[in-house]
């Protein structure tokens, strides 16, 4: 593999993020002594230099096909970079403590494309298992793929726990028709669709008697929140009622 020297200089001096960095001992290929240097890792390579603010790096180890693993040595907390072949060399490196020479085995480790391949095969599993609904996936369920549904919010569950309200009361003429069943005397209901008028002239929905109102009633106190609902229902109906009341009375008036 071919190298441009002057490339790789400036990569490893430029002002890119590093993925690891600090002073190492490394031993030397012909010679056992351990040398201390300051290494750089960005990416898949591995550059050391001198000194810390030296201007160019004295070597460049490339991370591909190679493991990274603990060894024995004269040095503490020694481990080695080993590349598959014979006649390959094997990078022998200490840290300073146990928790920089951890560090630097995870990076290391974690470094080579050869690694990225395979979480990148990881994710795209997950992924298919999700998009399939196995489990792991949404909720662990098994039926047939499709997207993930998101889960209800909070106020969508209390829907869901509040029990089943009536329908709508239809409307006659604009108004309100409480009473649109024939109840128990067989009368028709009334044809106005409205009950009636307050003391101020204003018009108001119509509540059968009877023993229709007493079922509702009984429907009504065995369920607490029905009764409210219906209760906000009814008063908004004869709020919007005494409003259009009120406009049409205002517009009438010289």
């Amino acid at each position: 593999m071919k190298l441009n020297e002057r490339s790789l200089a400036f990569y490893a001096t430029c002002d890119s993020p590093a993925d690891n960095s600090g002073f190492l001992y490394k031993r030397g290929e012909r010679h056992t002594a351990y040398h201390r240097r300051w290494f750089v890792l960005k990416g898949n390579m591995l550059f050391y230099f001198e000194e810390r603010d030296s201007r160019e790096p004295v070597g460049v180890i490339v991370l591909e096909g190679c493991n990274v693993e603990l060894c024995d040595s004269a040095e503490n907390f020694a481990f080695a970079i080993r590349f598959g072949g014979s006649k390959s060399r094997t990078y022998v490196l200490a840290a300073e403590s146990q928790a920089a020479m951890e560090s630097w085995v995870k990076s290391l480790s974690r470094a080579s494309f050869d690694y990225m391949r395979l979480v990148v095969r990881e994710l795209e599993k997950q992924l298919q298992e999700m998009s399939r609904g196995l489990p792991g996936g949404c909720g662990g369920s098994q039926d047939a793929p499709g997207p993930c549904k998101p889960k209800p919010s909070g106020l969508e569950q209390c829907r869901e726990r509040l029990p089943a309200l009536p329908a709508v009361p239809p409307k006659e003429n604009g108004c309100a028709v409480w009473n649109n069943v024939l109840g128990a005397e067989g009368r028709p209901p009334d044809a106005s669709g409205c009950g009636g008028r307050d003391e101020e002239g204003a018009p108001r929905p119509r509540v059968s008697n009877g023993s229709g109102t007493a079922r509702a009633g009984a429907a009504v106190a065995r369920s607490p929140s029905t009764f409210c609902r219906l209760h906000e229902q009814y008063s908004r109906e004869v709020a919007r009622l005494r409003q259009d009341w009120q406009q049409k009375r205002r517009g009438s008036q010289p």
